[in-house]
């Protein structure tokens, strides 16, 4: 019955967080948006205090259950596991585990390096173990553009049957580095689960050292009763964890992620998931040798949360169906742009494990991932496919990791993130004589206005758009409306510290 309850969770937990990366209608991040903050490291690098406490909470009580119920990239292992199970031969699929001693010197080694590289505020290189982050890569990168495609499938049958109950979405444009690096992170995790089984949890992953280590502390957790063990080793043969060791009747519970598929291979009801036996820990205090692993943690977490602390699409192709649209080129900004709510540029990059939660649930196109390799990966702003509405706060409802703090409506108004500067050498007003004035029909902020070109005209007949950058906050709207095709005329530089009214 646990495992049964251990597998519907999880795939409930899957699916929600697959949901939020896929999700064109804002639906999932309404509702639950909160599982990502309940994601280990974005919840380090939020400093979420309240879910940091129920997450080792809940390893104090129960062990590694995060890994194997609430971690997205470990439950993608089991399923890969599951599949292995039921592919091949009868005699290759069970019983095809063994033992092993832990690689703790890999583990602390990686876990290290992890924590240095956020220390050192290479963040977006920690990106890279993260599990959260990795799984919203894979999501996004590979998962979405699948579904986007079927969705618009069926959105042109039923739109042939004169039904509406689908309608086409433009997808969001993925960048070939986040595509390699997610197909990268999907082989290299798809390849060790399929051959051993939760190999990278115990040996790559920094959250499953973590709480690994928390775990030996557990409550509860599967024992084995050596007076029903009738030695079949059924249970270390099927664990995929390999930390079942049945000749010792023992188990690495820095290892076990609480799957409880020992308890359901166990034919003689010998292993049951219950509270530790603390005289027999205390026996055996004595007899192995010290464990520095626990030392090793603490020493590691605190570099983690010292750092933490201080750090604190496709578009229309014909305009109305007459003219042929060019699309716009990427401009040479004077700053980079980042989301409203990222407070500043060195704020984004300190937090931000690219985990691209914000680019997937971006409506608007605005958002890509970073090729500079300061910030790889990492979201900033573009507005050649669209535009930053003031109404649209969906970047900031789902940032887990405090990257982009949460605004709403008003807040983002206030907020400026960058100023528009015109090139009048390719104004239309000024270089073609056309009284356009398209930028300042469509400013949401009422920064542009419209100025005689020529002061002594006293009729004045033609006007040019004039920036008043202290109402600027950077939407945008002018760079991405502007006529003037591939390169706009007007274009926005960011601030490296956003301004607010």
């Amino acid at each position: 019955m646990l495992r049964k309850i251990r597998i519907v969770v999880a795939v409930a937990v899957l699916m929600c967080v697959t949901a939020l990366f896929i999700d064109f209608t804002g639906f999932a991040v309404r509702w639950w948006s909160w599982l990502a903050g309940m994601q280990f490291v974005p919840a380090v690098m939020a400093l979420n205090v309240i879910a940091l406490a129920v997450l080792l909470l809940i390893t104090v009580v129960m062990g590694r259950v995060y890994c194997s119920v609430i971690c997205p990239l470990g439950i993608i292992q089991d399923c890969i596991n599951w599949m292995r199970s039921h592919v091949g031969p009868r005699r290759s699929r069970r019983n095809r585990f063994r033992y092993t001693k832990a690689l703790t010197v890999a583990r602390m080694g990686v876990f290290v390096l992890f924590a240095l590289l956020i220390a050192t505020g290479f963040t977006y290189l920690a990106g890279l173990l993260d599990p959260y982050s990795g799984y919203g890569r894979i999501a996004s990168a590979l998962i979405a553009p699948v579904y986007d495609g079927v969705n618009n499938v069926l959105a042109a049958e039923a739109e042939g049957h004169g039904s509406y109950a689908f309608y086409r979405v433009d997808s969001v444009p993925v960048m070939w580095p986040v595509m390699i690096v997610a197909f990268l992170t999907l082989a290299v995790v798809g390849l060790m689960s399929w051959f051993g089984g939760r190999r990278y949890c115990n040996t790559i992953c920094p959250v499953g050292t973590i709480l690994g280590c928390l775990s030996k502390l557990s409550l509860l957790r599967p024992v084995i009763d050596t007076s029903k063990c009738n030695g079949c080793r059924s249970c270390e043969r099927n664990c995929k964890a390999s930390c079942i060791d049945a000749s010792s009747h023992s188990v690495d519970y820095s290892r076990c992620v609480a799957c409880m598929d020992c308890i359901d291979n166990c034919r003689q009801g010998a292993i049951s998931y219950t509270f530790r036996n603390f005289k027999r820990d205390v026996a055996e205090v004595t007899q192995p040798p010290v464990d520095t692993t626990r030392r090793t943690f603490l020493t590691a977490g605190a570099v983690i949360a010292g750092a933490a602390a201080a750090n604190a699409a496709v578009g229309k192709l014909h305009d109305g169906g007459l003219a042929p649209i060019v699309p716009k080129t990427v401009p040479i900004r004077k700053g980079r742009i980042v989301p409203p709510g990222a407070v500043s540029v060195a704020n984004l990059q300190r937090r931000c494990t690219a985990c691209q939660a914000c680019i997937s649930n971006c409506p608007n196109g605005v958002l890509r991932p970073s090729m500079d390799l300061a910030s790889l990966l990492q979201p900033e702003v573009g507005y050649e496919h669209g535009y930053c509405r003031p109404e649209c706060t969906r970047c900031s409802e789902v940032c887990p990791a405090g990257a982009i703090l949460k605004i709403d409506e008003a807040e983002k108004s206030a907020i400026h993130i960058g100023y528009a500067h015109i090139d009048y050498e390719k104004c239309l007003s000024v270089s073609e004589g056309v009284n356009c004035g398209k930028c300042s029909r469509k400013c949401p902020a009422g920064a542009i206005e419209m100025a005689a070109v020529d002061p002594s005209d006293a009729d004045g007949s033609r006007l040019m758009p004039v920036v008043n950058e202290s109402r600027c906050i950077g939407c945008g709207a002018c760079e991405n409306l502007c006529p003037v095709s591939p390169a706009s005329a007007i274009v926005v530089s960011g601030y490296e510290i956003h301004r607010i009214d």
